[in-house]
């Protein structure tokens, strides 16, 4: 019994012992491998083993330390959780402060472009407008161009009721004609205008509705984006989404975003634009066209009021001129007869020249030349021509001069009759018809 109290009673040497392991000694008996098992003498009257007073103190120690070694092993883990977790929330609220810079500074660009649009929408509804004012103008001006038309027409059929000497192709018939010819002109002038005007308002409606669909478009942008940039880590609307943080095949690139909208901006731009010089192209046309207008009137009333006195003028001379006409008849005559023998005469060259150019484009291969000789031929030709025209325009003229004199010699009383209805035609049918020709300002479209 001493023997065991001193055996309890003796400490045991200090050993040793690795960091996180327990001692070796422990494990040879856990094993019965070692130099001092007991597994013999406990099995002397005991069913399970015994442990050594040492190894049950390195089993302690052993307890103590793993103890110690979990404590700082825990410790660091902490440490570095924390640290974790400090690094991680600094990132996160860099990254999100900086996420709320970008959709910041993309709110800016939107709102940029978005005005522009804006303001572009606004540009092209007002120059629209315009331009449909301009419209209306051209269309009142085709409208009022009926009346002129119709008096033009009604002139010339009116002078159509002349009755022979006078129903000649005068200045004033001339001039009606050239109103006639530019009253038409100036109404197709006006329905290609008034059709270039209603694709130009097409084109700017076309064009307003692009970019209205792209400020539409920028607006929901804007709108979504500003949403985003009033999120913050309190706000109950967010909520988990896995699978959008991967970008869309479809997405757009900035630069490509950017471009898009210039070009929209720039194809806008241009057809305000054409749309602008179009409308100055109108009141020029518009302008233009009723002086046009208004000068060819002036110029046909004085043409009317010029016949007039040129009829009244006959009038007083008929008489005094009638012993003259038998001497002219006699002369006209002999005119007649030179200019056709004139004509005559020009037969026979006429046939040599262009037997001979006939003859020559027989020439084989090479030698059909455009020679010196041939252009005079050519041009002999077109002499000859020119002379047999103007000879056969002049015999023309001549018989009816021969005819207006005799029919002057024989129904002198007739031709006064005539002249007093041609001055009645003129004076009394045309000019007082005349003078319900439109003002300027309805030419131009203004009423």
């Amino acid at each position: 019994m001493a023997q065991m109290d001193v055996l309890l009673t003796k400490e045991p040497a200090p050993q040793t012992v690795p960091a996180c392991e327990l001692p070796r000694k422990l494990y040879d008996v856990a094993r019965n491998t070692g130099a001092h098992t007991s597994s013999g003498l406990a099995t002397a009257g005991f069913r399970s083993a015994k442990y050594l007073p040492d190894e049950w103190f390195q089993n302690c120690y052993a307890r103590y330390h793993q103890a110690f070694a979990d404590r700082d092993q825990s410790e660091r883990q902490r440490h570095e959780s924390q640290q974790l977790a400090a690094e991680t929330e600094a990132l996160a609220r860099r990254s999100q402060e900086d996420s709320t810079r970008k959709v910041g500074a993309r709110l800016q660009d939107t709102h940029c472009w978005k005005s522009e649009l804006q303001q572009e929408v606004l540009e092209l509804a007002a120059e629209t407008d315009l331009l449909l004012a301009q419209k209306q103008r051209l269309q009142r001006a085709l409208d009022a161009t009926a009346v002129p038309f119709s008096i033009a027409t009604d002139n010339l059929q009116c002078r159509e009721r002349r009755q022979h000497p006078d129903l000649v192709r005068d200045f004033v018939e001339m001039e009606l004609l050239k109103e006639a010819e530019l009253i038409r002109n100036i109404q197709e002038l006006l329905k290609r205008t008034i059709t270039q005007a209603v694709n130009q308002i097409r084109l700017n409606r076309e064009h307003k509705e692009t970019c209205e669909m792209d400020w539409s478009d920028k607006v929901e942008a804007y709108n979504i984006d500003q949403t985003c940039a009033l999120y913050h880590n309190q706000s109950t609307e967010v909520q988990f989404h896995p699978h959008s943080a991967k970008f869309e095949e479809s997405a757009s690139t900035p630069e490509t975003w950017a471009r898009f909208t210039q070009d929209n901006l720039h194809r806008a731009e241009r057809e305000r634009l054409a749309s602008a010089n179009l409308r100055v192209l109108v009141d020029c046309i518009l302008r233009d066209t009723a002086e046009d207008l208004r000068l060819q009137c002036d110029a046909v009333n004085l043409a009317f009021e010029r016949r007039c006195e040129e009829l009244e003028d006959a009038r007083h001379k008929l008489e005094n001129h009638l012993h003259k006409t038998l001497r002219e008849i006699t002369d006209q005559e002999h005119n007649i007869a030179m200019l056709k023998q004139a004509i005559k005469d020009k037969e026979a060259p006429l046939k040599v020249a262009q037997t001979r150019l006939y003859q020559r484009s027989h020439r084989p291969n090479v030698e059909l030349c455009r020679d010196a000789a041939q252009f005079r031929l050519v041009s002999e030709v077109e002499e000859l021509n020119t002379s047999l025209a103007a000879l056969k325009e002049k015999l023309l003229e001549a018989e009816q001069s021969l005819r207006n004199l005799e029919d002057t010699r024989m129904h002198l009383e007739k031709d006064l009759a005539v002249k007093t209805n041609s001055l009645f035609i003129d004076r009394q049918k045309c000019m007082a018809h005349r003078a319900r020709y439109p003002t300027i300002l309805q030419l131009a479209g203004y009423q």
